[in-house]
């Protein structure tokens, strides 16, 4: 059953919470040994939470919209009294003292978080194999990647392990290991939805989202976590527009635009996919064109002198004092630089290397400032599409999932496949990702849908079309 399906018959009292989550605790039993989507699974808080659920429903209440839907939480995702590790060995034995807002909103909504999934770590890669704790395999195909850094929030809906999912996407980490395990991810508008909570790997692109099996899914579950939080300075203040209730209303008339530079370096199968899906929007009414963005082509450049320069900052507080680990040394000096040492992996250290040099007093303008003026330059060519297109259509990954190990040895070449993904985030924009049909390979095809910042609602009605019209 869908998310939806799930609260519907839980709520109405046709079927137990508790028969569902025990229904979800054993797939994750059974298989998440090959998989390894989960980092932690909450069996008895699960089981406390769903049995609160069915005595609620037996006394005439009505528990939310969620009510008795298992969900999987991105494990930099604080969770009070429960582990956090960012599959860091850092933070080893961190358990947060308070909640993250989304996680409150979906348990006030009446889901039942399942566990916390596996990432890269801080949420630094885009594959789940630079995890501590190691890699996260497809549910497709085990010896493919399931992306990342989100994977195993990708995987866990995937399998059926949780009807929904939460992420966290800085240049494409929901959208990416959405792509490659063939489910719907979601990157909001910038401040659309509360950062407090998550543990911060870049301040100004972190953004928490959905996944779902279904469009429907993703939406009430985005609905549901969206809104101002006072407890987030970046939050937008003001009401958020709910998307579940247009979501049905059809694409006809929508002007779509087809990036063209997002089809530099794509595969064939990837392209063929992008093709027939601008076919099946433009079937169901819609007006496609392409677009160029010429500043796309710096966007990769520009987020990996960003991205780790706000990581080089916010990993800083790892001290081996205030959180987690901690190696002993001859000096404050000395503990410090061995915890560190000892604590973070390769990928981190070395964005934080790449970070700390950008921001180095030398370097600063040529480097970093550089990189903030492209940024501004990406926002221009956003604007300015966005005067002739409602929404901007791409794939979302150059390919289907690669083999785990494939590119580990060169960083250069795991970077690449984020560069559909990283202009979005730069400019705090939306997109979705739908799966839309397989590769030559068999493995799922992602299409990414772009819209302006606040325009979810637009975006998840193309989303659906997209949707229903591979259906």
């Amino acid at each position: 059953m869908t998310a939806i399906e799930i609260a519907a018959e839980v709520r109405a009292g046709r079927h137990k919470a508790r028969e569902v989550i025990d229904e979800h605790l054993a797939r994750i039993a059974e298989r998440d040994g090959e998989l390894h989507a989960f980092n932690l699974v909450t069996v008895d808080e699960a089981r406390a939470a769903a049995d609160e659920i069915d005595r609620r429903v037996a006394a005439g209440d009505d528990p939310g919209p969620l009510s008795g839907v298992p969900v999987a939480l991105k494990d930099n995702l604080c969770t009070r009294g429960i582990p956090t590790t960012c599959s860091s060995r850092i933070l080893e034995g961190w358990r947060p003292p308070y909640t993250a807002t989304v996680v409150e909103r979906l348990v006030a909504a009446g889901a039942i978080p399942v566990g916390k999934t596996n990432l890269d770590e801080f949420a630094m890669g885009s594959s789940t194999e630079n995890s501590a704790f190691g890699p996260t395999a497809n549910p497709h195909n085990t010896t493919r990647v399931a992306g990342g850094s989100s994977g195993g929030s990708a995987a866990a809906v995937a399998a059926n392990f949780a009807a929904l999912a939460l992420g966290s996407d800085t240049g494409g980490s929901i959208r990416l290991p959405a792509s490659f395990c063939g489910v719907v991810g979601v990157k909001p508008t910038y401040g659309l939805v509360s950062r407090y909570g998550l543990v911060a790997f870049a301040s100004s692109l972190d953004q928490i989202g959905p996944f779902g099996a279904t469009v429907a899914d993703a939406a009430l579950a985005l609905d549901i976590i969206s809104g101002h939080d006072p407890m987030d300075s970046t939050s937008i203040p003001r009401e958020a527009v709910p998307v579940s209730r247009t979501l049905n209303d059809g694409v006809d008339g929508l002007r779509i635009g087809m990036v063209s530079e997002l089809r530099n370096g794509i595969s064939s199968d990837v392209l063929s996919r992008l093709d027939v899906a601008a076919i099946t929007l433009e079937k169901a009414g819609a007006v496609i064109d392409t677009v160029s963005m010429p500043s796309f082509t710096y966007g990769l450049t520009a987020y990996y002198l960003i991205a780790p320069a706000e990581a080089s900052s916010n990993l800083a507080r790892y001290d081996g004092v205030r959180y987690g680990l901690r190696v002993d040394g001859a000096d404050v000096a000395a503990m410090n630089a061995a915890t560190r040492t000892a604590g973070f992996g390769e990928e981190v250290k070395r964005r934080i290397m790449l970070g700390t040099y950008a921001l180095s007093a030398g370097y600063y303008d040529a480097y970093y400032g550089k990189a903030q003026k492209v940024r501004t330059l990406i926002a221009r060519d956003f604007a300015s599409a966005y005067e002739r297109f409602d929404l901007l259509l791409s794939p979302t990954s150059p390919t289907t999932a690669f083999e785990i190990g494939a590119k580990t040895a060169d960083p250069l070449t795991m970077y690449l496949s984020d560069v559909c993904t990283i202009p979005t985030n730069l400019a705090g924009h939306a997109a979705i990702t739908v799966p839309f049909g397989s590769g030559d390979d068999g493995l799922p095809v992602g299409i990414q849908v772009m819209a302006p910042a606040l325009g979810e609602a637009t975006m998840f009605r193309a989303a659906a079309a997209l949707e229903s019209g591979l259906a």
